[in-house]
């Protein structure tokens, strides 16, 4: 289990409820890998740009992919910082009052600048990691990648160099005058589910859903 905190600068420190924030890796690595998407900031060409993607984390880097055109990709692989950020929601805080309505959540920026994974074999590996982030299991049911689909993808690795986490958990924070308002008050969870899962019209006949899917579809 990894212990260690990132440190604390300017660049990561949670200013706004500093309370709520935290720098230990495993709260950090926990809100990563809970999470299907980030979303990653840089600048290209003076602008600031922002492109949501998928993710996946390896030890202490992040993996990214996409193609060999990708802005993002080329971004990274030049060796150019970015902003990864994850975010989830988890409940709607409902006060008696306006002012104080808010959300719980729970979320992680991490700075850092990477490079292209170009071994073969390191590629491989970071594309299983992908899928079996997807849906574990998957790696070893599917086909993998064929030369030319290995050529076409393009795989970048950010080491963490800061991060910081910030978490509300609760219910809602009323002044003291205000509890004694007639208005409901309380949480609003929000949770993630998967649905049925749909066939594809094309699949072959008698193929079933593999039981790995089956117990991740049921949270298993």
């Amino acid at each position: 289990m990894t212990t260690h905190e990132y440190e604390k600068t300017p660049l990561n420190r949670i200013k706004r409820l500093p309370k709520r924030g935290a720098y230990d890796a495993q709260s950090i690595f926990s809100i990563v890998d809970d999470s299907l998407t980030c979303h990653v900031g840089f600048v290209d060409h003076g602008r600031a740009v922002v492109i949501p993607t998928i993710h996946a984390r390896d030890g202490e880097n992040i993996l990214l992919h996409g193609s060999s055109k990708s802005r993002m990709i080329q971004h990274v692989a030049a060796g150019h910082e970015v902003c990864i950020t994850v975010t989830h929601v988890d409940g709607l805080v409902l006060a008696r009052s306006v002012f104080h309505h808010s959300m719980n959540y729970r979320s992680a920026v991490i700075f850092g600048s990477g490079h292209l994974i170009e071994d073969k074999d390191e590629k491989m590996k970071a594309l299983e990691i992908f899928t079996e982030k997807l849906i574990p299991g998957r790696w070893d049911d599917a086909r993998q990648p064929a030369t030319n689909e290995l050529k076409a993808t393009k795989i970048v690795s950010i080491p963490i160099d800061l991060a910081s986490a910030k978490v509300r958990t609760g219910p809602p924070g009323d002044d003291d005058e205000d509890y004694e308002l007639d208005v409901w008050a309380g949480i609003l969870p929000i949770r993630t589910v998967f649905g049925e899962l749909e066939a594809d019209p094309l699949l072959n006949k008698g193929i079933s859903p593999p039981q790995y899917l089956l117990d991740y579809a049921n949270g298993k």
